[in-house]
């Protein structure tokens, strides 16, 4: 695909409206917090708002599949496929900390495999919308933007969620980076990925990710100029939970890819 069609872009614009004015109505309010299954926190927010934004691709492309953290998938299989998030960082959202995010992701399915074409981080209560789609570039609140150069881990700044996600191996190959880069920080959840796309800072290393936590990132990441992986160094494979590694820098990432596989 050369360039993600017009209508698919308008269309990522309007989920991400309808969702931010459902979660901008509970942010800071009383609500309950329940636990799902796999110990996840998952509130009222979180599922009005990605059944809103369902409700609009149906009704817009109902021959669009859609794969959602909060109310499962629908033609999956489909030659376009939407993935929502619709609060991730559900933990800084019950904390009243707007350090979260509404993730829409657009993957297109074709003979030469899955290809993300679209994707939006959108805070809504900051106010910060980051776009990528292919063909469009990368834009934060309409405004064009680009990763930094950096090229390499000890005059990087780096960050992850949280250590908690990862296992006893993966954090220990994650400690490697952090020890040799130049400032680490956790927390931000998909906030940290408009950072890296804005030029701010240099490298995300995350470990397990699910489908709809990742798919929207790439896209944004990317058209900044960024580059994005497994820790492995393959391009996503979207059928699955997968590690993460997003570099502004190309240099830096075989850097980082080389330390984690020690």
């Amino acid at each position: 695909m050369d360039k993600c069609p017009a209508e698919f872009v308008d269309l990522a614009g309007r989920l991400a409206d309808a969702a931010g004015g459902v979660i901008t109505k509970y942010f800071r309010q009383p609500f309950d917090v329940i636990t799902k299954d796999d110990d996840s926190p998952v509130t009222i927010a979180d599922r009005e708002s990605e059944q809103i934004m369902r409700d609009l691709i149906e009704a817009a492309f109902p021959d669009h599949g859609i794969v959602g953290e909060e109310h499962g998938s629908v033609r999956a299989e489909a030659e376009y496929v939407w993935y929502l998030d619709p609060i991730d960082g559900t933990k800084s959202f019950i904390c009243g900390v707007p350090l979260f995010g509404t993730l829409i992701g657009l993957v297109h399915n074709s003979d030469s495999g899955p290809s993300p074409v679209l994707g939006i981080i959108d805070q809504p209560i900051a106010k910060e919308r980051w776009l990528g789609a292919v063909g469009h570039g990368a834009s934060l609140n309409g405004k064009p933007i680009a990763t930094r150069a950096c090229a390499s881990v000890d005059k990087a700044t780096l960050f992850s969620t949280g250590p908690e996600y990862f296992d006893d191996k993966s954090l220990e190959a994650f400690q490697r980076v952090r020890a040799q880069s130049n400032l680490a920080r956790f927390g931000g959840d998909c906030y940290a990925y408009g950072l890296l796309a804005s030029g701010w800072i240099d490298l995300v290393v995350e470990w397990n990710l699910d489908v709809y936590d990742y798919c929207a990132l790439i896209p944004v990441v990317e058209a900044a100029g960024g580059t994005v992986t497994t820790w492995s160094g393959k391009a996503h494979a979207f059928d699955g939970r997968e590690s993460m590694v997003a570099s502004g820098d190309g240099v830096l990432h075989e850097e980082v890819i080389a330390i984690l596989n020690i």
